[in-house]
């Protein structure tokens, strides 16, 4: 199994799905992490021309053609993962990771290594509150 983070040290999961600068893969077999890897994100800061359209009343961020190509893009890096884990996130972005059978987690745990265990160990706790 293989769980993306977001992040932007490498060691704290990053607030933001779109604004976090790397991905931190964590391979696990048996329930223990057996390695660590680091990919490049596209985010924000690849896309800084794009401006998102303005939203209706009632209308959620990530829905429009141009978000889901990014979502895409990003989600190309790390499509051999079945988790990520965020510390907040879209729901564009969200239901994007669903659609490419990425489990996504929002949680507030900052470490990188908690928050992999709780998850092996079943206790972390998804916060959709955190979606935006």
């Amino acid at each position: 199994m293989k769980i993306a983070v977001i992040s932007d040290d490498e060691i704290k999961i990053s607030q933001h799905f779109g604004r976090a600068s790397l991905f931190m893969v964590v391979s696990v077999e048996d329930g223990k992490i057996v390695s660590k890897e680091t990919r490049a994100k596209t985010g924000h800061n690849t896309f800084a021309a794009h401006h998102p359209p303005d939203l209706a009343p009632g209308q959620r961020h990530g829905y429009d053609a141009g978000s889901q190509v990014r979502h895409e893009s990003m989600i190309d890096t790390i499509s051999d993962c079945q988790v990520i884990l965020a510390g907040g996130m879209g729901w564009g972005a969200y239901e994007a990771m669903q659609s490419y059978n990425i489990t996504p987690i929002v949680t507030d745990v900052d470490s990188i290594d908690e928050a992999v265990q709780l998850y092996l160990d079943g206790k972390l706790t998804n916060l959709m509150e955190r979606l935006h």
